[in-house]
């Protein structure tokens, strides 16, 4: 078994036919189906069933799909990281993070990154909750994450590089708009924007709801903080969200918790930095904020 018969087979399963497999990584098909064929010798017993329309797995390939992804992706990765050893002057940066971080940590840093590497692109893997988004980093989908800190054992490289805030968004013509904070107890009477159950805010505010002693009632659920922006925007709800994805021109007012309500973002990755990933940890490293005191973390 070598890594080009993997790259064959992945490419085929991807693709669903040996043709498309073949066109993707530039082989003749006769040579690709070798390659198969060969895997299969080494295998002793099929991994692909060709059918009339398509291909389907057997029980061994599906088997061994998921390493042979995480060999053809570790590769890939390595022949990208010692390009970007020598010089980080071309190619592509794969990161993966939550929906509301992308929106509201990175477009800055990246912002930062296209002045510094204006040759190297980046590539956002989103994800609706912490836990796809910490399988998807083992299974090797992107260089790194940049997201909430995991809850499970971490083995790899692991950092703290900064925090966000959670706050309570309402309609200006909402009679607590003229305050500055509120106490999450005040809000036990409210209607609320809530999430979809499988989006990774909806277990912070039922979580931190439960806490101060009452379950929120929804009126509407979204799979988008801004989206959450919006509807509270317009009186459906209360709503909460990180501080940094609501946009100035959205006509709402913006209320912090007493206590205050804060959450790390984390950078982590499978194995060690490659100098791309690195240099744009440098760059989420730059300028950091202190840490509110009396605040409280929020770790789910």
């Amino acid at each position: 078994m070598n890594f080009r018969q993997l790259e064959c087979f992945v490419a085929v399963v991807d693709e669903g036919s040996f043709t498309r497999a073949a066109r993707r990584i530039g082989i003749a098909q006769p040579s690709l189906s070798q390659h198969i064929k060969a895997l299969e010798e080494d295998l002793n017993g099929r991994v692909i069933d060709r059918l009339p329309r398509g291909v389907s797995l057997t029980p061994a390939g599906r088997a061994l799909l998921p390493e042979a992804r995480l060999a053809v992706r570790a590769l890939e990765r390595g022949r990208q990281g010692a390009r970007s050893a020598l010089a980080l002057e071309l190619g592509e940066l794969e990161i993966a993070t939550v929906l509301s971080m992308a929106v509201g940590v990175l477009p800055a840093h990246i912002g930062v990154w296209h002045e510094r590497h204006p040759h190297v692109a980046i590539r956002i893997h989103e994800f609706r909750h912490r836990n796809l988004l910490e399988d998807a980093v083992e299974q090797g989908v992107a260089d790194f994450a940049v997201g909430p800190r995991p809850l499970r054992r971490w083995d790899g490289p692991l950092e703290t590089v900064a925090w966000e805030e959670f706050v309570l968004v309402v309609a200006s013509s909402d009679p607590l708009a003229t305050q500055s904070d509120v106490e999450l107890g005040d809000l036990s009477e409210r209607e609320w924007v809530l999430y979809h159950p499988d989006h990774g805010l909806a277990g912070i505010v039922d979580d931190i709801c439960r806490t101060a002693g009452f379950r929120p009632r929804g009126t509407v659920r979204t799979s988008q903080a801004e989206g959450a922006v919006r509807l509270a925007a317009v009186g459906v709800g209360i709503a909460l969200v990180p501080d940094n994805i609501v946009s100035p021109g959205i006509n709402c007012a913006v209320l912090r918790f007493r206590p205050r309500l804060i959450r790390d973002v984390a950078v982590y990755a499978r194995s060690d930095w490659s100098p791309t990933a690195a240099a744009f940890v440098d760059v989420l490293r730059s300028n950091p904020r202190e840490r509110p005191a009396g605040s409280i973390s929020i770790e789910l």
